[in-house]
């Protein structure tokens, strides 16, 4: 899939801030053994993937991945992630999606971990747009952006490339 619009941040600049952003997880939880990077169903996982494998080079961290499972459409839905509550249990986990806009779905997705005794509960974006409807925030971020109401942001991961698009 090709999307139309301006280049906000290109392959080498989405590999800089996944390193970026690795390094300040790191440096947040350097005295843990553990950490659970809990990517949002989509990009939101992929950028959780892309995250693991750059703490793997940097860090002795043991990473685990989960998805979180999470109906954008309809955030009331029950929230379901691909791992057991217990193994995330009294960890340091960190909540991640591609591109922050309104703050719904991070929202949702915190709520559904403030169920779960953590020892430490962090955000990590790529975008961070500056149109919250909830009072939520981004702990790591790659790049905060204004942008109107009506342009949009679209992340595309693939294999090959990450590129990052202003849509209107």
């Amino acid at each position: 899939m090709t999307t139309s619009g301006s280049i906000i941040l290109n392959e080498l600049q989405i590999s800089q801030k996944i390193r970026r952003i690795a390094y300040q997880i790191y440096e947040t939880n350097s005295e843990e053994k553990e950490i659970i990077l809990a990517g949002i169903v989509g990009n939101g996982f992929v950028f959780a993937e892309k995250l693991m494998d750059a703490l793997k080079e940097i860090s002795p961290l043991k990473v685990t991945l989960c998805k979180v499972i999470i109906d954008k459409k309809h955030p009331l839905e029950p929230i379901t992630t691909s791992i057991e509550v217990d193994a995330y249990k009294n960890k340091s986990l960190v909540l991640v999606d591609d591109v922050l806009s309104s703050g719904t779905t991070l929202i949702y997705g915190i709520k559904h971990f403030l169920e779960v005794p953590l020892k430490k509960f962090k955000t990590a974006v790529l975008v961070n747009r500056n149109h919250k409807k909830y009072p939520v925030k981004a702990d790591f971020k790659g790049i905060s952006m204004s942008t109107s109401v009506k342009e949009h942001i679209q992340v595309e991961f693939s294999e090959k490339k990450a590129i990052a698009y202003l849509v209107e």
